[in-house]
């Protein structure tokens, strides 16, 4: 969800590459229907894990770790978003954590937008 919250309008020159440390097999059927709500299509997507997404271009990582450790990788950025899995939510509550992951990506993508490094407002981290 994260990856197509931010990546529908994201700040020049900047794109999401989400990643899990235990990625599923496939992305959920909820996700999927929920971002559909919004106008999101998610459909396409695939789960990846962190190697897949990591690259020499990454500048920033966003976890959103709340049960388990996040993470840290040498010489990038990173916020700490501690959110629950929505998998393991009722269908209110992945609302919910969807909600609230879309006003935390528009605040993250309004704030990049306006510097040349965007360098992002500090979290709890």
């Amino acid at each position: 969800m994260a990856e197509g919250l931010f990546n529908a309008a994201p700040p020049p020159g900047w794109r999401a590459r989400s990643a899990g440390t235990e990625p599923g097999p496939r992305v959920s059927d909820a996700a999927i229907a929920l971002m559909r709500e919004i106008g999101i299509d998610i459909s396409g997507g695939r789960p990846k894990g962190l190697a897949e997404a990591m690259g020499p271009d990454v500048r920033l990582i966003v976890g959103l770790c709340a049960e388990e450790a996040c993470p840290v990788v040498p010489g990038v950025r990173a916020l700490h978003w501690p959110l629950p899995d929505p998998r393991e939510r009722d269908l209110i509550q992945f609302r919910e954590i969807r909600d609230d992951l879309r006003t935390r990506i528009a605040q993250l993508v309004s704030h990049l937008a306006r510097g040349p490094e965007g360098t992002p407002p500090k979290r709890n981290r």
